[in-house]
């Protein structure tokens, strides 16, 4: 809705500089030119110069007002030429109106070829302004007016209706094609748009024009406003201009802009897109260039304009003394804008940390850049922080992270049995990555437990404190299935007292003589069968996982299954491409295969490369060339199955 009115705005305005601006230039010309309007209902019929100790204006407001009390006085003029002291003068009715001098009387004309025609002149304005007021005429032009009125809006209802059943066939015939199809859609429906909007804004233009006209006071009105608008108002270096001067400026800014803006949109979704570039560098040469065309744009307008554009070195030199003492944040923060737009460190919908703000990014300004919390609070942040201190961006390049769980069990539990409840917890989260696979370190040995760290790999970092409280849920769950405690802290009480002390000395003394004596194991090689014991206990425990993620992936992957779904319509995209000026038959892009594996198998980056390496290794699928393993870049791969078809 915004958008349509900024384009009507800028249609009216359009309008009125080319339908109504005329009407104005006569006023504009009257004041560079010395001479003033005369005019009988808001119509200018001549114009008159200085005469002697009068100016142009002074004249012309005299000859306004008595032709303005001869128009309401209702009685029938006669504009008579008479002579008076060697002058040739204007009456009306035996009244005095003007004195034709020789500054009024053009080139190729005397004065009383000049005072003729402007007796005519005259006579015919007066006597139009009589017929206009008259019952007869005001009730026709009524008529009149209602009729256009209502053409105008039966052709509006008429256009509008049109193009509406226009645009639902449009739809129907596109079905379920329209979301592939939206991208050439779009600007044919906004070309339909525009072009509708100007001809009904054009329509209604020419009408207020013509109904205008018909009446004296319309006429009147409309002369005062354009009057006031094509004003020498304002005052730039010794030029004058007028609020007609500005708004012509303003429309025609407006235009380039949008053939500026027009042109980066095809220079990027057209020429930088062959190039197959990243799409951040793409959106920076886009903006470098219309920056860069903007302003060689300026220069070339400011001077047709009639500003001069070596004058503006003193505003420059002020700016910056400004900037030097006043406004050293505002350029700070401007500056630093601009350099996150260029180097794009961060991006809209980024997930970062800065200091103690942690959130997404939801826009980034000129000046600031506004944050989303995860309570959902917005937060506008200068753009200077982010270059001053360290942020965290958890989405940059790759938003695979690790998660690290501390837990704690009781001594006196089973490390294996520990080991497979927490990997048990962490593998039954959905949003918990399968490759790389959850790992269980024991950390250390503490006071009150054995402590443990759970490590899990996810993709959405903003979802990093959620799924913590999740797994610990589950981790909960999942130690009580297995009968392991969680611990809480122990203090052992010493009481001190010579009774207790003999006492407990007799007590420990009853028991030793009650007690049988233990029985003594043999160790033929004493210590070195303690460490045996021990490091067979440590090869079982890591003999429970895999070596390597490879070769996790070989036993847990099934790679019929995985080569049916990367082939199926909500697989990878495979299809003819061009690069340069070769065209390489039905294949598929590394980076969007790594995408697709990482969204579809739960894996890392690394991992989803490795997927893909895996693929090659096996003789499935290979590099177009054959001149690169599996990479996450712009470069085409191609099934062995499809081999044959490209070559038909």
């Amino acid at each position: 809705m915004n958008k349509k009115i900024l384009i009507h705005s800028f249609l009216l305005l359009s309008l009125y500089l080319s339908v109504l601006a005329p009407a104005g230039a006569i006023f504009a010309s009257t004041e560079s030119t010395g001479k003033a309007p005369v005019m009988v209902d808001g119509t200018v019929i001549l114009q008159v110069a200085d005469s002697g100790e009068f100016t142009a204006v002074q004249r012309a407001n005299f000859i306004n007002s008595a032709l303005e009390k001869k128009v309401q006085s209702g009685q029938p003029i006669q504009v008579e030429i008479a002579q008076q002291d060697g002058q040739i003068t204007l009456r009306a009715n035996n009244r005095y109106l003007l004195t034709v001098t020789k500054a009024d009387v053009a080139l190729d004309f005397g004065r009383q070829e000049q005072a003729e025609i402007w007796q005519q002149e005259i006579q015919e304005s007066l006597d139009k302004a009589r017929r206009e007021r008259t019952p007869a005429y005001i009730g026709e032009a009524l008529r009149l007016s209602i009729g256009v009125i209502g053409i105008a809006i039966a052709i509006h209802w008429g256009l509008s209706l049109f193009c509406r059943r226009l645009s639902r066939q449009r739809s129907k015939r596109l079905g379920s094609n329209s979301a592939s199809n939206s991208s050439t859609t779009r600007p044919k429906q906004q070309f339909w748009f525009l072009g509708l909007s100007l001809l009904l804004l054009g329509m209604w233009g020419a009408v207020g024009f013509y109904l205008s006209e018909l009446f004296p006071l319309t006429r009147i009105w409309r002369y005062r406003l354009t009057a006031s608008f094509t004003k020498q108002t304002f005052e730039l270096g010794s030029n004058s201009y007028s609020i007609l001067d500005f708004l012509f400026l303003l429309v025609l800014s407006a235009g380039v802009w949008v053939l500026i803006r027009g042109f980066t949109q095809i220079l990027k979704s057209r020429l930088l897109q062959l190039t197959g570039v990243d799409r951040g560098i793409q959106d920076t040469v886009a903006l470098l260039v219309q920056y860069a065309l903007t302003f060689l744009a300026l220069l070339i307008l400011l001077p047709i304009w009639g500003v001069d554009v070596s004058s503006l070195a003193i505003l420059a030199s002020l700016l910056g003394v400004g900037i030097g003492f006043g406004l050293q944040n505002i350029a700070n923060n401007f500056i630093s804008g601009l350099i996150i737009t260029f180097e794009r460190p961060i991006q809209a919908g980024d997930f970062i940390q800065v200091g103690e703000l942690l959130g997404t990014v939801e826009r980034i300004g000129t000046r600031s850049t506004e944050i989303s919390t995860l309570d959902q609070v917005k937060i506008i942040v200068p753009n200077s922080r982010f270059l001053e201190s360290e942020v965290v961006n958890w989405s940059h390049g790759n938003p695979v992270s690790r998660m690290r769980v501390p837990v704690g069990v009781a001594y006196g539990s089973n490390i294996k049995l520990v080991r497979q409840a927490l990997l048990e917890a962490a593998k039954s989260h959905p949003d918990v990555l399968h490759h790389p696979s959850p790992q269980v370190w024991l950390q250390e040995f503490g006071d009150n437990s054995i402590n443990f760290d759970l490590l899990v790999w996810i993709c959405e970092p903003p979802k990093q404190f959620k799924l913590k409280s999740d797994l610990n849920y589950r981790i909960q769950a999942s130690l009580e299935k297995h009968g392991l405690e969680i611990p809480f802290p122990q203090r052992d009480l010493h009481v001190k007292s010579p009774q207790i002390e003999q006492l407990t000395a007799k007590i420990d003394r009853w028991l030793e003589l009650q007690t049988p004596a233990p029985v003594r194991l043999y160790y033929p090689n004493g210590s070195q069968a303690i460490n045996h014991y021990q490091d067979t206990l440590v090869k079982s425990i890591e003999a429970e996982s895999p070596n390597s993620d490879l070769d996790l992936l070989t036993e847990e992957i099934d790679l019929d299954s995985l080569i049916a779904q990367m082939r199926s319509a909500e697989g990878l995209q495979i299809k003819d491409r061009r690069y340069g000026l070769k065209t390489f038959r039905n294949c598929f892009v590394g980076s969007e295969a790594v995408k697709w594996f990482m969204l579809t198998q739960k894996a890392t980056q690394i991992a989803a490369i490795q997927i893909g390496q895996l693929l090659i290794d096996r003789g499935i699928v290979h590099h177009v060339l054959d001149e690169h393993g599996f990479k996450d870049e712009f470069l085409f791969y191609r099934f062995y199955m499809d081999e044959v078809i490209s070559n038909k």
